[in-house]
Formats: C-alpha cells, sequence, structure tokens
C-alpha cells in the first residue's frame, strides 16, 4: 500500500471523529491498517502540522486533527513507497 494513501485514510478517519483523540482510538478507526502503519502517518501529519500530538498527565498520547480545506493534497504526491 502506498504511502500517501496510508496517510489520506488516517487523516480522513482523523476528521470524520472530531478534533481530538488518543492514539488508541487512531488505530481503532482505521482497523484496515497496522499499528505501526498508523504510528507512521500520525507521525508524518505531525511533522507537516496537520495534526498535534500531545502526552497527557495519564500517559496517554492524544491526537489533535487541524482540518483542511482540502483533504486530498497527499493524493497529488508521487510516493512509490510502501509499507508492509
Amino acid at each position: 500500500m502506498q504511502v500517501s494513501v496510508i496517510i489520506d485514510r488516517v487523516y480522513g478517519a482523523l476528521e470524520q471523529f472530531g478534533t481530538t483523540c488518543s492514539m488508541e482510538d487512531v488505530v481503532g478507526l482505521c482497523p484496515d491498517l497496522t499499528w505501526n502503519q498508523v504510528y507512521l502517518a500520525v507521525d508524518y501529519l505531525s511533522k507537516t502540522g496537520k495534526v498535534s500530538v500531545t502526552l497527557d498527565p495519564d500517559r496517554t498520547y492524544t491526537v489533535r486533527v487541524y482540518p483542511a480545506a482540502d483533504s486530498s493534497q497527499f493524493s497529488s504526491r508521487q510516493d512509490h513507497v510502501s509499507i508492509a
């Protein structure tokens, strides 16, 4: 599966869920992806400013999504890398 497809899938699920959820919830929103695929997508989205990831006092990672006007922006990327 191409990285851009995985990123689109995770970002779309986050936008549909709402603004904030735990990392475990993100994994649950994408049952067709492995935990590693979701983690790598969230890492990329965090580095590009699409989401923020924080560690709560109870040691839970929380992901906050910043909705985009057009979430198809990742589809135009020409990544041909796949994550197994």
